[in-house]
């Protein structure tokens, strides 16, 4: 089997980024949101730019008597959600919504969580605000956002790479993900909005792809960064993978590339209090 035979990249990018990039990244870090949220029982939850819903699946599992409500803009991902079996726990309300101006009512949760959303927002102030809005007195905010791209192996090395091969418009996609690294001007935001006891922990996990060429693959079929490339045609985009695998791997530490290519992932994980 050729190397780019490993993944067969069949399907929506929605489909794409629930089955690969959800195990391989998003599943990582839903865990670790969720396990430093706590979330008790009986609360009232909202999942806020769900995707397809890893991290409202996590929580309902630990519930008993609360709830799970999960927002995200895009109705393709929403439909995957929808569609993907829960464990246990009481059954997802799925929204199609923007989180600055959210369909609840004031007061309506006890915990809001966004993993690796919110530096996507537009008017990032005012979403803060409507997540102030929808919690309760006392209700908890826990939220993820990537850390400078400096600190992040892969991504930096992939940015480059579409600089040299692609373009800036390209690169500044990728970019764009860690616009959040700058932890005062995060807090700054979340106490803007009214929020206290503010903590902000930055921690580190390893992810795993079968190599280089793989994770290349993924962020051009299942990342916003397709959208640039929805006209080129296949031995096209094979040859774009090949050059911006070899410019990640003349860039990355041989350490990293070795056996799979095994890389560090920093984020900054943010709690807050109403």
């Amino acid at each position: 089997m050729a190397p780019h035979e490993q993944w067969q990249l069949q399907g929506s990018a929605p489909e794409l980024y629930q089955r690969y990039l959800v195990p391989l990244i998003t599943a990582v870090w839903a865990a670790d949101l969720v396990d430093r949220a706590a979330p008790r029982p009986n609360d009232r939850v909202l999942d806020l730019a769900c995707g397809t819903g890893v991290v409202a699946r996590l929580v309902a599992e630990r519930l008993r008597d609360g709830r799970v409500a999960g927002l995200d803009i895009n109705a393709g991902m929403l439909a995957l959600a929808g569609s993907t079996p829960q464990i246990r726990g009481p059954a997802i309300a799925w929204h199609e919504g923007s989180a600055l101006e959210m369909p609840f009512p004031d007061a309506d949760f006890d915990l809001v969580l966004c993993q690796l959303g919110l530096q996507f927002f537009p008017q990032r102030p005012i979403a803060v605000a409507e997540i102030a809005r929808v919690l309760a007195p006392g209700g908890r905010l826990a939220l993820s956002v990537f850390s400078a791209l400096e600190n992040n192996p892969a991504p930096h090395a992939l940015a480059n790479a579409l600089d040299h091969r692609v373009s800036n418009a390209a690169a500044e996609i990728k970019r764009s993900e860690h616009v959040l690294a700058d932890t005062a001007a995060l807090r700054q935001l979340v106490e803007g909005a009214g929020f206290n006891a503010v903590t902000i922990e930055t921690t580190t996990q390893t992810i795993h792809f079968p190599s280089v060429r793989e994770y290349v693959r993924i962020q051009l079929a299942a990342t916003p960064i397709a959208g640039l490339l929805q006209t080129v045609g296949e031995d096209e985009r094979e040859s774009l993978v090949d050059a911006l695998t070899k410019d990640m791997a003349a860039s990355l530490p041989a350490a990293l590339v070795g056996d799979g290519f095994n890389f560090p992932q920093e984020v900054h994980v943010l709690l807050a209090r109403k």
